[in-house]
């Protein structure tokens, strides 16, 4: 499979000036024939424009295609507060961009024959075994519960369709949650949160609705005990540490502080439901409380080879992490068909999803430039990553402004497509 190649030419000199970038064989501010040079230009213009006009305080974009670094390139600054500027191996919070890799994760012990995507989730978590599902609510307050039309599967897990929730809306089970202190910004380990969720009831029937809750947790607690090890240890020794995803993991270590982009725009005051709070000295805590919903820190290139993997089909530089069928299993449509697609829960018509990724089905249902089978994901502090098999690219933003902000997403994906050579 394609490694990395180095762009030569106008490549050359910058390639020597940066450790960071010849260890991991990388040619910064490059344009290489993958993408048309008035393209290139368009999409380096638009990240000028929107560090310009304060919608980013700075940011990096990083795009391979056809195994080849075509662009790469930092605008802005890193920390508004001491005008330090941004630069391309600097260190980003990631959020939900832990999703994927919390899934690729699982489906190496997948791979191993640890489980079966149907199996019961009860099998590995029997804190689920008495589950229920809420079904409204008395007079008095108390809930009506109902028993599960089927029990959730490990697939329900990777798809979001198990039923739970995260706190984080008006329901009378989000409340639950928050009186219960199952959040994931305050629990102190996936062990906790098993057995208090184990205990609140579901928000549907497994497999009835997609909700973006803490399934991804649920998947991280697989891992931790089909493994035998920690979730922070796993993905170092099976995941990171092969890729050499040198930069990328849960906290961040004292020499390389001095690289951490500042996060920018937190709305003040508390947030409008618990669950969701970026302030910045919340994120440190995972650290120590590795999660599968969010946590970990990456930098542009360390996250384009953990794309570039998938790409592969599993594989990155003579390494292989995943089966290729494993990783084509895991960018299909995996929504039962009264689901369908993202169009009621993300306002994505055309978008369906993976096993840990949203998955490309109908192009012009979501009117953009996409390619069918296109997967990725976004982080909450606007980072975002695509994966395209047709045209053999992979695209990642790094940009530190929160909340997510959809609009910079989409752009994003526009100017990338219409860079495409």
């Amino acid at each position: 499979m394609r490694p990395f190649k180095v762009v030569v030419g106008v490549c050359l000199l910058a390639l020597c000036s940066s450790p960071v970038v010849a260890q991991q064989s990388r040619a910064p501010s490059a344009v290489s024939a993958t993408l048309t040079k008035e393209g290139a230009a368009r999409l380096d213009q638009w990240i000028a424009d929107a560090v310009a006009t304060g919608r980013m305080t700075g940011s990096v974009v990083m795009v391979v295609r056809n195994g080849e670094v075509a662009f790469l390139k930092q605008h802005g600054l890193a920390d508004r507060d001491t005008g330090r500027k941004v630069q391309q191996d600097d260190i980003f919070r990631i959020y939900s961009m832990t999703k994927p890799v919390v899934s690729a994760a699982l489906l190496v012990l997948f791979d191993e024959g640890k489980f079966q995507l149907d199996d019961p989730l009860e099998r590995y978590i029997p804190e689920f075994a008495n589950l229920k599902v809420f079904a409204g609510t008395n007079q008095d307050g108390s809930f009506i519960l109902e028993e599960p039309r089927r029990k959730p599967t490990v697939l329900d897990a990777f798809r979001h369709t198990v039923g739970v929730s995260a706190g984080a809306g008006p329901s009378p089970v989000d409340r639950l949650y928050v009186e219960r202190g199952i959040l994931v910004n305050q629990l102190d380990s996936l062990e906790d949160q098993m057995r208090l969720l184990g205990d609140v009831p579901l928000q549907f029937h497994p497999g009835e609705r997609w909700l973006y809750g803490y399934s991804h947790d649920i998947q991280a607690a697989l891992v931790e005990r089909l493994s035998g090890m920690k979730l922070s240890d796993f993905l170092a020794q099976r995941i990171f540490e092969p890729l050499r995803m040198s930069d990328t993991g849960f906290g961040v270590p004292a020499a390389k502080r001095s690289r951490v982009v500042a996060l920018h725009d937190v709305p003040e005051g508390p947030p409008p439901y618990p669950a969701v709070d970026m302030r910045p000295a919340t994120y440190e805590r995972f650290a120590d409380h590795p999660m599968g919903t969010l946590g970990l820190w990456s930098t542009a290139p360390d996250y384009a080879r953990f794309a570039q993997m998938l790409l592969n089909g599993g594989e990155l530089d003579g390494v292989r992490i995943l089966g290729r069928k494993t990783v084509e299993l895991m960018a299909m449509n995996h929504l039962p068909p009264a689901i369908g697609n993202l169009g009621a829960a993300q306002g994505s018509p055309g978008t369906g999803y993976g096993l840990g990724v949203s998955v490309q089905l109908d192009v012009a249902a979501d009117a953009n430039l996409s390619s069918v089978g296109a997967f990725g994901w976004s982080g909450a502090a606007t980072t975002h990553f695509i994966v395209d098999p047709e045209e053999q690219m992979v695209a990642v933003l790094m940009a530190q402004k929160a909340p997510l902000d959809s609009r910079l997403i989409t752009e994003f994906q526009t100017m990338v497509y219409q860079a495409v050579e």
